[in-house]
């Protein structure tokens, strides 16, 4: 009879810590989660050795483990302390290492995250207490952009980057925005892959500016341009979109060096331009209505996307100076005659359809049918 037990994983971990490789405080380890036993989470080392890292450290606010058996986690070895090396992501709430000055230290020396409690709002920026450790953290360095209320930070425990550590812990000076700036490297640095010319990708409406709406895709925001919300004409974005709004979007530009992203709806939309030419024949008589007066002329709105141009030389004299606001106005209801259709420039040529006996009478016997194709012989008399 097989009188062996199985091993528990700590009793793996604790004989594993004798066969495995020394290492130097603060040096980073990436490795693969190989099992997560209550709330310690076991790592591949080398060999047939393991690492442990508080569960804690990888949890959200919910307090749910944000890993899984198989993914790679990147930890900092702290210290060796009674028989088994304490690692962590961050110093601060490993339940198992000490919070002292050495800890310290060696979390600046080795660019080590440490969490913090924000305790008060002091000159300058504010006090921040790491462990027994007073630090200060600059306005300037807390947050994403500049702190407009001071009060929302003090009381919360954030995640800090040491900058400066002097007088063997009595001068700290420390971070948060070094903390997010890096989270935010590594989070475009995953989405590389993803966010590319041509990608179909799903955001949130984040706001909206004159220009566009600012739309974040996995926590990166990249920007909607106006004039690629719709085929349609935008005047004004609310009309379109609202902030918190789910969308999905072409990737049309990446430039990762700049860290701009632009996106497009409209490219996930049928061009109505691809058939122009069998809508909009020359000759044709089309419904539309004045949505932009120029210099030049009129824009004639025929559907969403196909705009068509009345020159003012087709406007007759209504003004003597020809003031092309004089003789239309926006909102105006305007049946026009197709002249012509250029399918590459995207141009419309259009002049105001004017109703005249002879088209009173091509109406009338050609029953409303404007098919240029169907034979009239009254339509084909009154055309010589």
């Amino acid at each position: 009879m097989d009188n062996r037990r199985e091993e528990s994983f700590e009793e793996m971990f604790e004989k594993s810590f004798k066969q495995s490789k020394r290492f130097a405080p603060g040096e980073l380890v990436e490795s693969e989660v190989v099992a997560i036993s209550g709330d310690c989470i076991f790592f591949h080392l080398d060999g047939k050795s393991e690492g442990c890292v508080d569960a804690s450290q990888f949890a959200d606010k919910e307090g749910k483990i944000s890993v899984n058996v198989g993914d790679k986690i990147k930890v900092f070895f702290i210290e060796a302390k009674n028989g088994e090396m304490v690692f962590a992501a961050k110093v601060g709430n490993d339940k198992n290492a000490s919070f002292g000055s050495a800890i310290l230290e060696n979390a600046f020396e080795n660019g080590i995250p440490v969490d913090g409690k924000v305790s008060a709002e002091i000159k300058g920026g504010f006090e921040v207490l790491l462990g027994e450790s007073r630090a200060f953290c600059p306005f300037s360095q807390m947050g994403s952009r500049r702190v407009e209320n001071a009060a929302e930070y003090v009381g919360k425990t954030l995640t800090f980057k040491i900058i400066e550590y002097g007088e063997n812990g009595r001068n700290i000076l420390v971070s948060n925005r070094a903390i997010i700036d890096e989270e935010r490297k590594a989070n475009i640095e995953g989405l590389k892959d993803k966010i590319v010319e041509g990608a179909v990708v799903k955001g949130v409406v984040k706001s909206l500016q004159d220009f566009g709406a600012f739309v974040d895709v996995e926590g990166f925001q990249v920007l909607l341009p106006i004039s690629e919300i719709s085929r349609d004409r935008v005047e004004k974005i609310a009309d379109f979109l609202a902030v918190g709004q789910e969308i999905e979007a072409e990737v049309l530009r990446v430039d990762w060096k700049s860290e701009r992203v632009s996106v497009s709806m409209k490219a996930l939309t049928a061009d109505p331009w691809d058939e122009v030419v069998a809508k909009y024949s020359a000759g044709t008589r089309h419904e539309g209505e004045v949505v932009r007066v120029a210099q030049f002329g009129a824009f004639v709105n025929l559907e969403p996307g196909i705009d068509g141009l009345v020159h003012v030389s087709e406007l007759g004299s209504g003004s003597r100076d020809n003031n092309v606001k004089a003789m239309v106005k926006l909102g105006q209801k305007m049946t026009v005659e197709i002249i012509s259709v250029d399918k590459s420039a995207r141009r419309i040529a259009l002049k105001p359809f004017v109703e005249t006996e002879d088209t009173v009478i091509l109406d009338k016997y050609s029953d409303g049918n404007s098919n240029p194709d169907t034979y009239n012989p009254f339509a084909d008399l009154l055309k010589k």
